[in-house]
């Protein structure tokens, strides 16, 4: 009945639900025309007449369909609509197929050309996924189906889930399944599942039932609208695939075994300590308020090496972000291209902009100093390293940008989220007292998530010894604004802080090994970059968004699309790609580099 889909199913069985505007069920049963079948039995219940009418003849040139009515199915579970149709199970090997999957074509050839009679396709097990979990033997033997009462997390390593698409041989449906499917139901009753009999044959034999791993292979299970969503990502036609997945914005740990080569962070921390720190606290954490604006500032003020009244920490960078341009007035300098989190957030008419005129995109303080000069702005937004171009100003340089700020009475406000990923990233921060009181005209960001690679707590700092600025900042943010996970990464920061400085320096390592591998696609001019990604600019033959489609289809490696951002050429196009482990980076330049040996 689909009730989790709410208005979608209220006059439609789930089979009948549109993705990416074709149903479900014509999406199947062109899969299944594909394979040699004596017929496809649909058992219907739930709108079953609309179902049938709706399919009608359509099929008639590749498929016998007949159906089996389940007249009770407000009152039974699946295991009742599989009973109706056990007649009809028993004259033929069967492939049973749940019809609230979406899956890729190639799963039923996997399962339908397998010399195992008796077989279940299985997906190892990730957070998303919900239902029958199984474990395995060494030779892929099916021995346990593990309750939701069984289920633990602890295991969860050992898990398989079901994909919902098995095939039985006529013998094992005639002497094992339905004679055992018979009894259950007499025995325990109609509004249960039809894996429960499969269970009870596992722990009997666990030799009849083998699993077939599908590996990378994409499939989705849909029960509400959120699911839907995320089918229709994984399943958009090229046309629509980039603009499905980048409109999430993040969440793409959602996606099975996807690489996120769009969020950047750092791959190398928190530490593994740290990590085993947080989750000991957990219970806590979860079930206990956060502290107010008064804590949490102490405890950004220890984190980051600023005093009490220098400080303000936020909700994400943004939270911040949108207090700080909203507070701004007059004209703002921005510099293109760049994080438009910020150009967006201020009224377009007060803008002035400086691009870059080189096809690097660099430019340094005095480029900056030089055109601002006469443009009567009373603020300047530079990000440093900038975004996506990784473009670095020195912090030399950025104190002299910083004094001439001040002479000029204009308030700088630098971005340094990714600063530490630069090259002696240890002294390149602007957050301490004595920089800041020096340039009171300064005010300093810092988005947590990128370097210390922490981006689901939602943690961003404000610096500047602009005491009323501060002061404003805090006004304008809700007294519980931080969650107690950020909270506590805070307080326990200090413990970890060797640990970090680690991470940055085999940070930098792999940049530069990754940067070497990357210099080598031959359609790919890469950039230099002190952050933690890389801007390039795609050469003929491709487009970046041919480039990105690929990746995604068929390495499950998603990428960004910059050609439209303000600022770069529009006659060219570009791609920002992140830095990952070495593990990853070897994974996406392979895939790049096999698409570039098929252009040449």
């Amino acid at each position: 009945m689909g009730r989790r889909l709410g208005n979608l199913t209220s006059d439609n069985t789930k089979c009948m639900v549109e993705v990416n505007g074709r149903r479900l069920i014509d999406r199947l049963l062109l899969q299944l025309s594909g394979l040699k079948l004596q017929r496809v039995v649909i058992v219907v219940g739930y709108k079953g007449q609309k179902l049938k009418d709706y399919i009608g003849k359509r099929y008639d040139n590749s498929l016998n369909i007949v159906y089996v009515d389940n007249p009770d199915y407000e009152r039974t579970n699946n295991i009742y609509s599989l009973a109706l149709a056990k007649e009809l199970l028993q004259q033929d090997d069967t492939l049973l197929i749940e019809s609230d999957l979406i899956f890729s074509d190639h799963l039923l050839s996997m399962i339908a050309n397998n010399p195992e009679p008796n077989l279940a396709l299985v997906a190892k097990y990730e957070s998303w996924m919900d239902g029958t979990m199984v474990r395995l033997d060494d030779e892929n033997n099916i021995v346990n189906f593990i309750s939701k009462e069984a289920f633990s997390y602890a295991d969860v390593n050992t898990y398989y889930k079901t994909v919902n698409i098995y095939k039985f041989s006529r013998e094992f449906l005639q002497t094992k399944y339905v004679p055992f499917l018979d009894a259950y139901t007499k025995a325990v009753g109609l509004n249960e599942y039809y894996e429960n009999v499969l269970r009870v044959i596992s722990l009997l034999n666990g030799h009849d039932l083998k699993a077939l791993p599908i590996g990378s292979e994409k499939w989705y299970e849909i029960d509400d609208k959120q699911d839907l969503d995320i089918a229709e990502a994984l399943f958009a036609d090229e046309k629509d695939v980039i603009r499905k997945y980048y409109g999430r914005y993040g969440g793409f740990w959602r996606f099975p075994q996807m690489l996120d080569y769009c969020y950047l962070v750092n791959p190398y921390f928190p530490s593994r300590r740290m990590k085993d720190e947080m989750r000991s606290n957990f219970d806590t954490l979860l079930t206990e308020y956060p502290s107010g604006m008064k804590v949490n500032t102490l405890l950004a003020s220890k984190c980051f090496g600023v005093s009490e009244p220098y400080i303000v920490p936020g909700n994400g960078a943004a939270e911040l972000i949108k207090i700080l341009m909203e507070e701004s007035q007059g004209k703002v300098g921005f510099i293109r291209p760049t994080f438009e989190e910020y150009p967006n957030r201020y009224d377009k008419d007060k803008q002035v902009t400086f691009v870059p005129q080189n096809e690097d995109y660099r430019y340094t303080a005095d480029d900056l100093m030089a055109f601002f000069t006469d443009k009567d702005i009373c603020q300047l937004m530079v990000i440093n390293p900038d975004n996506p171009s990784g473009n670095f100003i020195p912090k030399l340089d950025v104190l002299r940008l910083a004094k001439w700020c001040d002479e000029h009475a204009i308030r700088l406000i630098v971005d340094e989220s990714f600063v530490d990923f630069s090259t002696d990233y240890a002294t390149n921060s602007l957050l301490c007292d004595e920089t800041l009181e020096a340039f009171p005209h300064m005010a300093v960001m810092k988005s947590i998530s990128k370097s210390y690679g922490v981006p689901g707590l939602r943690l961003g700092i404000l610096a500047s010894a602009d005491k009323e600025l501060i002061a404003h900042v805090k006004r304008e943010v809700s007294i519980w604004n931080l969650n107690s996970f950020a909270e506590f990464f805070m307080q326990i920061f200090g413990k970890h802080e060797k640990d970090y400085k680690r991470a940055c320096h085999k940070f930098v390592k792999e940049r530069d090994s990754f940067e070497a591998q990357l210099r080598k696609v031959p359609f790919l001019r890469v950039m230099p970059s002190q952050a933690n990604y890389f801007l390039c600019e795609v050469m003929p033959p491709y487009t970046a968004s041919q480039i990105v489609i690929h990746m995604l289809k068929q390495y499950n490696i998603l990428t960004r699309d910059c050609s439209g951002k303000p600022g770069l050429m529009p006659q060219k196009q570009y791609m920002r790609i992140a830095v990952r482990n070495h593990e990853d980076n070897t994974r996406l330049v392979e895939g790049l580099n096999e698409l570039g040996v098929k252009s040449y």
